[in-house]
């Protein structure tokens, strides 16, 4: 409705400039809509501006009808504390009196307090929500490109996308919390069945703070170049294909710690499996004629901390990635001593690498026998940085 209680005369409003047909009588027919389920002028002037009126009714679908002090009083936390998770969570700390939270928002806050009051640190528990917010930051991207991709129908209009997705995150949405629930219960359930806690640290009262593993990581040679060359949906398919291969050679024994862009990290206890996953992940590029991946992979003592792991040795093995050859696995001499028979070596040489004194001995492992797998899949590799 318009100031004096008229209909809003969307044509003089700007709202329809440059449409004609059908596109313009669709655009028309979703304002109308979003009007009477209580969207402002403003609000759809901004979501034109900023081409994303067909999103709208997924924003309202979603969107809150709490503010944080109403949310903060139901569930007996202080704001401030309820405003410093959200902002750790990768959110804009909203205003006072906005209504940006949900019924949600209200079980989330809930919870929190339950983690407090059974003894949790409030350091503790934000860097469980950071680390959450850039998990689910990523699934959130992956999850709407893949709707996208499956629901955008060839010639829909601005309505036909906007009522369709409004319907799918209403309908579907919800199905997702059973998945994550099972997901961060396995995992934990994973991350138990790997932890040891000795004596030493009962006495303590505190876990070590270094593990020694065996630190792999494998990247693409030449993405960056790449991404001159080929459009950004190929470049997508590489890095995709990337995680899903680093996927299938992980395994309890050799363990992805994550995947970024170009690149691939593992973890492991055991350097034998290790360079086998290795070996498996670049040979699997080869034959599915991909970029050239190459991997390094070094041993020593580590810290793991939010899901991550750091140290020299960390720095180390992303040092011997960048010197390794295009399709090669290039280690350390310890994981090379490490498993002296499960794999044909040859010395690469000595190498100056950044950030590490003096000269590293580097080998290259290959497998024993040519079309044989080495040893067991397993899995490892990540990021690089090596520079000679």
């Amino acid at each position: 409705m318009s100031a004096d209680g008229g209909p809003i005369d969307l044509a003089a409003s700007g709202l329809l400039d440059g449409l004609d047909g059908p596109d313009r009588e669709a655009r028309e027919d979703l304002l109308r809509g979003l009007l009477e389920r209580g969207a402002t002028l403003d609000e759809l002037k901004a979501a034109v501006a900023e081409d994303r009126l067909v999103l709208l009714p997924v924003e309202r679908v979603l969107g809150g009808r709490l503010t944080a002090a109403e949310v903060a009083d139901r569930a007996g936390v202080p704001v401030q504390q309820l405003r410093r998770v959200w902002r750790a969570l990768g959110f804009a700390a909203p205003e006072t009196d906005e209504a940006a939270f949900t019924e949600d928002d209200v079980a989330a806050a809930e919870s929190l307090k339950a983690f407090l009051d059974a003894g949790l640190p409030e350091d503790a528990l934000l860097e469980i929500a950071r680390v959450l917010g850039e998990g689910t930051a990523r699934l959130s991207a992956t999850i709407t490109g893949a709707f996208a991709d499956t629901f955008l129908e060839p010639g829909d209009t601005e309505r036909d996308v906007a009522l369709r997705f409004a319907a799918m995150a209403k309908e579907l949405l919800p199905l997702m919390s059973p998945v994550l629930g099972a997901a961060l219960a396995g995992h934990v359930r994973e991350a138990a069945r790997r932890g040891i806690i000795s004596r030493t640290e009962r006495e303590h009262g505190q876990v070590a703070t270094a593990e020694d593993v065996v630190i792999c990581f494998a990247d693409l040679v030449g993405f960056t170049s790449l991404g001159g060359e080929v459009g950004a949906q190929e470049l997508g398919m590489v890095a995709r294909r990337l995680s899903e291969l680093a996927t299938e050679v992980s395994s309890p024994t050799v363990r992805l710690i994550k995947t970024i862009g170009d690149a691939a990290m593992f973890i492991s206890t055991d350097p034998g499996t290790t360079v086998s996953a290795a070996l498996e992940l670049v040979e699997a590029f080869s034959k599915a004629d991909l970029p050239a991946l190459r991997a390094g992979i070094a041993s020593g003592p580590a810290w793991s901390r939010a899901g991550d792991w750091f140290g020299q040795s960390v720095n180390l093995a992303s040092r011997v990635t960048g010197a390794a050859r295009p399709g090669s696995v290039l280690c350390t001499h310890e994981v090379r001593d490490a498993a002296p028979d499960e794999f044909l070596w040859s010395s690469a040489g000595r190498f100056r690498l950044k950030g590490v004194d003096g000269t590293v001995s580097l080998y290259r492992a290959r497998p024993l026998e040519e079309g044989r797998e080495p040893r067991r899949r397993r899995g490892g590799r990540s990021r690089r940085q090596a520079s000679s």
